[in-house]
C-alpha cells in the first residue's frame, strides 16, 4: 500500500497540483493584504473616511458605535463590509489566475493538424489522402 501510495504521490500532476494549491495560498494572503492594507484605505477615504471592515448592520436592536464594541457585546452581526472586501479579494485572484492561465496557454505549442490531403504524383494537385484516382488528371493512384 505505502508502494501504491509512493507512485502515486510521485505522478507529475499531483506533485504539480501540490505545488499549486501551496503557492495559491499564500497569493491568497498577500491579495487579501493588497486589498485590505493598500487599496481599500484611499476607496474609503475618497468615499469620506470610511474603513469598509468596520462597515456592518446590527440586528439586536442595541446600538453599537463599532463592529469590534457588537462583537465584544456578543451582538448579532451582518458584517457587508468584510464582504465587500472578500469579493474585491476573489476578483482579484481570478483575474490574476486567468492572466497566469492564458499566459501558460501562449506558451504551449499550438497541435499540428494531421494532414488531410496529398499531392498526385502526376499532376501535383492536392486529392484526399484517401483517394485512389486522381480527379485532374485521372491518373492512378497507389
Amino acid at each position: 500500500m505505502f508502494k501504491e501510495f509512493k507512485e502515486f504521490a510521485m505522478r507529475g500532476n499531483v506533485l504539480d497540483m501540490a505545488v499549486g494549491f501551496i503557492i495559491g495560498a499564500a497569493f491568497g494572503k498577500i491579495i487579501t493584504s493588497l486589498v485590505s492594507d493598500i487599496l481599500m484605505p484611499p476607496f474609503g477615504r475618497i468615499l469620506g473616511k470610511v474603513d469598509f471592515s468596520n462597515l456592518f448592520i446590527n440586528i439586536s436592536g442595541k446600538h453599537y458605535d463599532s463592529l469590534a464594541a457588537a462583537k465584544a457585546q456578543g451582538a448579532a452581526t451582518i458584517n457587508y463590509g468584510m464582504f465587500l472586501n472578500n469579493i474585491i479579494d476573489f476578483l482579484i485572484v481570478a483575474f490574476a489566475i486567468f492572466l497566469l492561465v492564458r499566459m501558460v496557454n501562449h506558451w504551449k505549442p499550438k497541435p499540428v493538424a494531421a494532414p488531410s490531403t496529398k499531392e498526385c504524383p502526376y499532376c501535383a494537385t492536392q486529392i484526399p489522402l484517401a483517394a485512389t484516382r486522381c480527379p485532374n488528371c485521372t491518373s492512378e493512384i497507389r
